[in-house]
């Protein structure tokens, strides 16, 4: 079973996630996935992102490249352009706090969401000149 990020973006043409109709996960699964994405969220997240962005070379941050938001797997997959480090965390990042699988995945993600959108909030504020 292929379990992640990408396939649970909602298919062309569909409300629903891509996992309908796909056997449940065992606990363990779901246990692993909810590890996996922990570690992609909050201070070890956000030191993971910025490190990835600078050894591909991508680009920080653009103002004038928004973030791509609502997407299904097929525009997640599809787009050819290289997007910002940035806009890594509003397409992906910010979405797995909603995307965990245990309650207590969930409950630890809360804090690490938190904290990248405190992140973000600073770092647009910076960039700004307003703080």
């Amino acid at each position: 079973m292929t379990v992640g990020f990408k396939d649970e973006l909602p298919k062309e043409g569909t409300a629903s996630n891509g996992v309908s109709g796909k056997p449940s996960m065992s606990i363990v699964a779901k246990v692993l996935q909810d590890a996996d994405r922990l570690d992609a969220i909050g201070a070890i997240g956000i030191a993971r992102c910025l490190t990835f962005g600078g050894a591909f070379n991508r680009e920080l941050y653009d103002p004038a490249k928004p973030p791509r938001v609502g997407l299904t797997k097929a525009e997640y997959m599809g787009s050819p352009e290289k997007n910002t480090t940035l806009n890594h965390f509003y397409e992906k990042l910010l979405l797995l706090k909603d995307m965990m699988k245990t309650a207590t995945g969930r409950q630890m993600a809360q804090g690490r969401h938190d904290y990248t959108a405190q992140f973000l909030d600073q770092f647009h504020a910076e960039w700004l000149g307003a703080r």
